[in-house]
């Protein structure tokens, strides 16, 4: 496309591999170099090195400067996302170094950012929009090898430098084999995983790794075996201490391939290179890939050519977004199974955001409510994080939900067997903001199930949320052999004590809270407070697992109308009942069809899709505006995994239902 105005490239961090990248903008087609920043403009050789580029004064100066339209971050890994959301904010196009971040969680940060912004987001896998590539993949969608079975792919050398402080040995630039060399290999096995199903890529169903940590405790070697669907089984590895063959080598049912380096293309100032098929009968056919230009000017032109047609991102085999995030997953699974967790990984070790600014008070706060017994009101809806795995995961989701006014956390002593305590204590501890948040715990979740757990466990949450007081406590289940009286004084107990504030019941019935209530006014106790059950616009048919209890029929609805209890409502969004996941047809996810499919329940969704695409939402963000509308107090959990989610989720403030928009959705 050499009818199109080029695109002015900035560069951050001018390393070896930026001026191989500044080195190729001549010779591509969309780009030219129009400047370079540093946080040391006086280091001799940058004139030299990138001739013709404006020297800028550190990183801020690269976003803020209004000739540079794309940036290029080749930086250590640990400030990739940080770089990434801000140029993303300030309208400026990214091209990100691989890996693109840290952990999946990171990745995920900086995709949110340039969605918001409109802006342009690629990992910098030059490999993948080379002719090599797209060859390799013709190939095989084509069937030269039959049906694949295994793939094998290395990376590996001997680092020259072996310099402890060197970024890729160094613990707190996250160095190391499985990022640096590791998302090569697990980046082209997916692509060939995915080329065996005609898809863009594919991501592995298991993973299972080994590798050695070294003196400075990242992996300077490591391996992993990844099986994908088909029973496709990829054996991977990679080293930064340790010299390999560097190939990937393809095995299917009528032969097999091996490619030399296919990370490098043809080379890196242009040539051929061989992909080799070796027949079952030992013949060997010799296909050559000649490609004179440079490697990096296909990357170039692939995102110029996006950039200038308004798109957010590369088409395959270039690296999509989603590609992206399956490979940081299967990365962060890999490091997982050999035990790496950088040290500013850990749980309350980073005290900045993901963008590396200061938590921020809320711009636009959510709702929030006043809850009797509370000393501060509650945000309308409350953010779970029952399924948050790492403190990175946590903490992203946890300060964008703050920022938008959020409060409410919610926890219980058996999530992640306490791993989830953990890292909410340790979010809240990082950034002050514990006197602002109404913390939910909960304990004596089946089979301890008894008044005499309580204290135990309250004892182990406390210490793990690194706080003196839960402001709400839920008894995780009920146990009806156990009179209830007995459960009333275990938690009056602690109220007195100062432990809780106020108390109820998770997954109780109506009948066990009325006896409870009763109890507790005739012995001078605190009566429950609150509730934690189902609730949703669509009814639970079967309970999700045993011993859980739905709040949403009509019997309920009057009872938690008539007494304003407020009800904190797990799976208020029916557990992917609002996606396309369910229909009458569609049966394959058991629990989804035994716990709500009913005609009933079809209506509601087929009404809760009509309003949505007349409000411009989707039926999700109506199934949790549905709950927020109702005429007593429904605080609904979300437990999203990853930012994206989070802020899906909260478009559900958008909507302002009436009661008539009530009434439709669930009568029609």
């Amino acid at each position: 496309m050499n009818d199109i105005t080029t695109v002015a490239w900035g560069i951050i961090g001018p390393g070896s591999i930026a001026r191989q990248f500044a080195d190729n903008l001549p010779g591509s087609q969309t780009g030219r170099l129009a400047a370079i920043a540093t946080r040391n403009p006086n280091r001799p050789g940058l004139a030299d090195a990138f001739p013709g580029a404006r020297i800028l004064d550190g990183y801020e100066a690269m976003i803020a400067d209004p000739e540079v339209e794309a940036i290029y971050i080749a930086t250590p890994h640990v400030s990739h996302a940080e770089w990434a959301i801000r140029a993303a904010e300030a309208g400026k196009h990214v091209l990100c170094e691989k890996p693109i971040a840290v952990s999946a969680a990171e990745a995920e940060a900086m995709i949110v950012a340039a969605r918001k912004a409109g802006t342009f987001l690629a990992e910098a896998f030059m490999n993948r929009v080379h002719p090599l590539t797209e060859r390799i993949v013709e190939l095989l969608r084509a069937g030269v090898l039959g049906e694949i079975r295994m793939i094998k792919v290395s990376f590996g050398f001997r680092i020259g430098n072996p310099d402890p402080t060197h970024r890729l040995l160094a613990h707190d630039a996250a160095g190391g084999a499985v990022l640096d060399v590791g998302c090569y290999v697990v980046s082209l096995a997916r692509l060939v995983a995915g080329a065996a199903s005609g898809a863009p890529f594919a991501d592995p169903v298991e993973v299972r790794g080994v590798g050695h940590l070294g003196a400075t405790a990242v992996d300077e070697w490591a391996a992993a075996v990844l099986c994908f669907p088909g029973d496709i089984v990829a054996e991977v590895a990679g080293s930064i201490t340790v010299a390999q063959d560097n190939q990937l080598r393809v095995f299917g049912t009528e032969g097999w391939m091996s490619v030399d380096e296919p990370w490098l293309g043809t080379g890196r100032k242009g040539g051929n290179k061989d992909i080799l098929i070796n027949k079952p009968n030992g013949n060997v056919e010799r296909i050559v890939v000649d490609e004179p230009r440079a490697l990096y000017t296909f990357e170039i032109d692939a995102v110029g050519r996006a950039i200038r047609e308004g798109r957010t991102e590369l088409d395959p085999p270039g690296v999509t977004w989603a590609d992206t995030l399956g490979n940081m997953k299967t990365l962060d699974r890999w490091r997982k199974e050999i035990g790496l967790t950088y040290d500013f990984e850990k749980p309350g070790q980073r005290q900045t955001k993901v963008d590396g600014r200061s938590l921020g008070q809320p711009q636009s706060p959510m709702p929030r409510r006043s809850l009797k017994g509370l000393d501060r009101p509650a945000s309308v809806i409350a953010l779970g994080g029952a399924n948050f795995s790492s403190f990175a995961q946590a903490a992203i989701i946890c300060d964008a939900f703050y920022e938008r006014g959020g409060n409410v956390l919610d926890s219980a002593w058996i999530y992640g067997g306490g791993l989830c305590d953990e890292l909410l204590g340790a979010w809240m501890a990082s950034r002050g903001v514990r006197d602002d948040v109404v913390l939910i715990g909960k304990g004596a979740h089946a089979p301890l199930t008894y008044p005499d757990i309580i204290a135990k466990q309250l004892d182990q949450s406390l210490q793990r949320l690194q706080t003196d007081t839960i402001d709400v406590y839920f008894m995780h289940r009920d146990n009806l052999d156990i009179p209830v009286g007995e459960f009333v004084d275990a938690m009056d107990a602690e109220v007195k004590a100062g432990r809780i504030r106020i108390y109820g019941g998770s997954n109780w019935s109506r009948e066990r809270m009325d006896e409870a209530t009763t109890y507790a006014e005739q012995n001078g106790r605190q009566a429950p407070g609150a509730l934690s059950n189902n609730f949703s616009l669509a009814e639970m048919i079967k309970p999700v697992w045993p011993g859980v209890v739905s709040s949403s029929d009509d019997a309920w609805k009057a009872w938690l109308r008539a007494r304003q209890i407020p009800d904190f409502a797990w799976s208020s969004q029916a557990r992917g009942f609002f996606t396309d996941r369910a229909a009458p047809d569609k049966t394959d996810d058991a629990e989804l069809a035994e716990s709500w499919y009913s005609d009933k329940n079809f209506g509601r969704r087929e009404r809760a899709i009509a309003l949505g695409e007349r409000l411009g939402k989707s039926p999700l963000h109506v199934a949790l505006a549905y709950c927020l509308a109702q005429d007593f107090p429904v605080i609904p959990l979300i437990g999203p995994l990853a930012l994206g989610e989070l802020e899906d989720s909260l478009e559900a403030l958008d909507i302002k239902l009436t009661p008539e928009d009530v009434r439709w959705l669930e009568e029609g």
